[in-house]
């Protein structure tokens, strides 16, 4: 059965474009990024592309803007309108991983965030945490929003170490039906690197 997931993270900086590469090449998916938010001339579309060898393909962002912000910023200083009425899974008959930017709740307009263009996808969720200080509240905050908006929590993914009793408080506050996921940390990130953690997954 193919499948289509959304990448997204408790914030920012903790590693969704990883870990969307990781899951891209596990099921041989085609990857999306509906907004990139500055970085055009190292946008994650092309992380991806080149941590898979551009084996891959890469459907084409919706929104490319200049500004390296939150992406309802970056759509003002360009003259630009972000509806959610814009935004449409790419047609094809593979498996396709999505990947959004910065948290749930980062804004793309002035009433609609990351959350709301999940919603109106349909499409389930991955949840990527990393450890910080700080990191156990915004897994639970964001694991709760989801719920309560009534979006599937497929796959919960700890990027790199997580203290045991962190780790131990998150799953507390997941159903049976997400399974978890570890990342290893990485110092170097190379296509090679992507290819053995993709081999090495079981679900």
């Amino acid at each position: 059965m193919k499948e289509s997931i959304f990448v997204t993270g408790i914030g920012t900086g903790v590693g969704k474009t990883i870990c969307a590469a990781v899951l891209t090449q596990y099921w041989k998916a085609d990857y999306w990024k509906p907004v990139q938010s500055g970085d055009l001339s190292a946008s994650d579309s092309m992380t991806v592309s080149h941590l898979l060898n551009g084996d891959v393909l890469i459907h084409p962002e919706r929104y490319r803007l200049t500004f390296p912000a939150s992406p309802h910023k970056s759509a003002l200083r360009d003259g630009v309108s972000i509806q959610l009425t814009d935004f449409k899974l790419p047609i094809t008959a593979n498996h396709l991983v999505v990947e959004g930017a910065g948290g749930l709740l980062v804004p793309l307009n002035d009433e609609d965030s990351i959350l709301d263009l999940i919603m109106s996808l349909d499409i389930p969720v991955a949840l990527v945490v990393r450890d910080y200080l700080g990191c156990i509240n915004h897994s639970l905050l964001s694991i709760e929003v989801l719920r309560n908006r009534h979006i599937p929590l497929k796959y919960l993914i700890f990027n790199g170490a997580i203290d045991i009793d962190s780790e131990r408080v998150i799953r507390r506050s997941l159903t049976k039906d997400t399974k978890v996921l570890h990342m290893p940390e990485l110092e170097v990130v190379t296509a090679i690197h992507i290819k053995n953690i993709a081999d090495q997954i079981i679900f």
